[in-house]
């Protein structure tokens, strides 16, 4: 058995080459004649990771160290990704393509989504698609996991990780702007890295900000509440997080206290905004990734298109933060605000930990 690469992350690596592997023979050949047809009898089998097993086995604790580690290999240059592409359907649903490698020598792939925000309704996931790795020695594809899942889990691993970094460590009020499957994954996430006594949750349904309150306080057995206002629900706060599939800010500047932190998690593309400019201004900005916020955040760059901010205030990557490389926060009563887009090498690093354990 050996391992698939040895670069910055290689503890994530697993060993994929089975035992009995054998090198191709070529079929057809003879003494001064060209192979015309290799059989490969040493190809790796295609593996699945359904969304139950996703579910299972990605946890919190498993996967906050593994995205934490993917940030900073991600802003120390190790890992690889494109812009991500979308492409507009009807009614306001997208298709995404994210391509990206762990590293120059590591194991690549590509994370294929659909976003349906209507799915809610229908019991289903918004997020649709899949994940495909490829072993980075032969270049064939060896693993398809569930990218609704997995998307789920590591988008809220993401804002755990930055709220560790950057809230202050004595955080235990949380609340959460949006009803729909980031706002429980949220709540579980952040429960992970700070001792959470109170969530707030606000949504524009009040009936189902209600269901999602009284479920998630049967679940974790923190104390969870519904608020019909947003401002009342920031209130009292330290750590905000917007999971909200809002056009229009429903979140301003003027309402946050000092001392929170924020992880602006919605709006994953240049178009729909969460926050106003205030906010944005007022907070030590720091991104998932600086070249995808200056394309592709939407509350940055209408604050920007305004004239009230430059490119400079973009702080830091998350990923520098943690590195050691750029202070976080810098005192008690400075917001901090963490903007995130999603990153494929997330998705990449958590699926490959699944295939390797």
């Amino acid at each position: 058995m050996k391992a698939a690469y040895s670069g910055g992350m290689r503890r994530l690596a697993p060993s994929i080459a089975p035992d009995t592997a054998q090198p191709p023979v070529a079929r057809g050949t003879a003494a001064g004649q060209d192979a015309d047809i290799i059989e490969d009898t040493g190809t790796p089998s295609m593996r699945l990771i359904d969304r139950a097993e996703v579910r299972e086995r990605l946890t919190y604790p498993v996967c906050i160290p593994i995205v934490r580690e993917a940030m900073i290999a991600f802003s120390t240059g190790e890992t690889r990704q494109l812009l991500r592409s979308i492409i507009p359907l009807a009614e306001g649903r997208l298709f995404g393509i994210m391509p990206g490698a762990l590293a120059g020598d590591g194991p690549f792939g590509a994370k294929l989504i659909s976003v349906f925000a209507g799915n809610a309704a229908k019991g289903r996931q918004s997020h649709q698609g899949v994940i495909v790795i490829f072993d980075p020695d032969s270049g064939e594809p060896v693993c398809i996991a569930h990218a609704g899942e997995v998307t789920a889990i590591r988008t809220a691993a993401a804002s755990a990780v930055a709220t560790d970094a950057l809230a202050r460590a004595d955080a235990r009020t949380l609340a959460i702007l949006g009803t729909g499957e980031q706002a429980a994954t949220h709540i579980r996430a952040i429960a992970t890295v700070r001792p959470i006594e109170r969530v707030l949750v606000w949504g524009r349904s009040a009936g189902r900000a209600a269901d999602v309150a009284q479920s998630m306080a049967t679940e974790t057995g923190i104390e969870i509440s519904a608020v019909d206002e947003v401002r009342a629900a920031v209130a009292e706060a330290d750590i905000v997080c917007t999971v909200s599939g809002a056009i229009e800010p429903i979140l301003h500047g003027a309402w946050v206290r000092p001392g929170t932190h924020l992880n602006l998690v919605g709006s994953s593309y240049a178009g729909p905004v969460e926050v106003d400019h205030d906010l944005v201004v007022r907070s030590r900005f720091i991104v998932d990734s600086r070249e995808g916020v200056l394309a592709q955040g939407a509350e940055f760059l209408k604050a920007k298109a305004a004239g009230l901010i430059g490119d400079e205030h973009i702080v830091a990557e998350i990923g520098e933060v943690l590195a050691g490389r750029v202070e976080g926060r810098r005192s008690a009563e400075e917001i901090t605000a963490y903007k995130s887009l999603g990153h494929v090498v997330q998705d990449l690093a958590s699926v490959w930990a699944l295939y390797g354990a």
